[in-house]
């Protein structure tokens, strides 16, 4: 699927004149790509953060303890500060 920068340039422009900004956007971002890597350029890393899944901690994986890990007890609150 060889599509041509001048064809997306085209395409863009048309969708930014049709006010359709996100999709100018992605157009945008294939050509400056293109630029960039030539024709074989993979674009799957151009999605950007949909709006319901924006937020702090979004983006960020969880930290998973390994299989056979148990959490350490607590110290008992009355030895502190006390000596042998």
């Amino acid at each position: 699927m060889s599509v041509s920068i001048e064809a997306l340039r085209l395409e863009m422009e048309a969708a930014a004149a049709a006010l359709d900004f996100e999709t100018a956007g992605r157009l945008r971002d294939r050509i400056s790509l293109l630029r960039a890597g030539g024709e074989d350029a993979d674009p799957t890393g151009l999605d950007r953060q949909r709006p319901g899944a924006m937020g702090l901690g979004t983006s960020q994986s969880r930290v998973v303890p390994p299989d056979g890990w148990v959490k350490p007890a607590k110290p008992d609150p009355m030895t502190r500060n006390r000596g042998r």
